[in-house]
């Protein structure tokens, strides 16, 4: 029997599909297409972007002094993402195939393709860069705690949290003692290759 949880999940999903639908139609539009991942410009596409980029001069120009002395603690934090990356992935490489649990695919998370629009000059290309990585990791560092969380700990928080995870809705209730192991081996079963883990739901 489907759950309302399981409607609600199956609900988001559509929704996300039709988001998907929506750019994929915008695109034609724009007039890009996506070939092997890579994205093709129709012919003339380009020359008109390049037309309308700022030139860096001029771009620097209109600079406020304020973003001149924020920007280097923005981009210190290069820093500590970097090491993020590094650490997690060292981690779910070494501990998620133990577990059986699937690893995450990076690639899937992180994007950096904004750069090759001809619109953009040089220091908008490098910010673009820079955003699609970190926003793009946050997301694949995300990923990879809520399995680690669906693995360990598939409970529910008593209060409400800003925001969650995609494993987060099927976790087990606050509360609810009787069903926790049935729970957690459910929890498991989502996340693990089948045959892998060998592990008991207690762990």
């Amino acid at each position: 029997m489907t759950s309302q949880t399981d409607k609600l999940l199956q609900q988001i999903r559509d929704l996300q599909d039709e988001i998907e639908a929506d750019i994929r139609a915008r695109s034609a539009a724009f007039r890009y297409r996506l070939d092997n991942g890579r994205v093709v410009f129709e012919e003339g596409i380009r020359a008109q972007h390049r037309a309308l980029r700022v030139r860096l001069s001029a771009f620097l120009r209109r600079t406020r002094p304020l973003t001149v002395i924020t920007a280097p603690v923005i981009y210190a934090l290069i820093l500590p993402f970097v090491l993020l990356d590094l650490f997690v992935t060292i981690y779910q490489r070494i501990c998620f195939p133990v577990y059986g649990i699937e690893r995450v695919r990076r690639a899937d998370f992180i994007r950096i393709d904004r750069h090759h629009l001809a619109y953009l000059n040089g220091l908008q290309k490098l910010n673009c860069i820079y955003c699609g990585y970190c926003n793009g990791l946050i997301g694949y560092v995300q990923e990879v705690a809520g399995r680690t969380e669906a693995y360990w700990c598939p409970i529910k928080h008593a209060a409400r949290i800003g925001a969650h995870h995609a494993y987060y809705a099927q976790f087990v209730d606050y509360g609810d003692a009787e069903g926790f192991h049935e729970g957690l081996a459910r929890s498991r079963t989502h996340i693990t290759k089948p045959g892998l883990s060998g592990h008991s739901p207690e762990g």
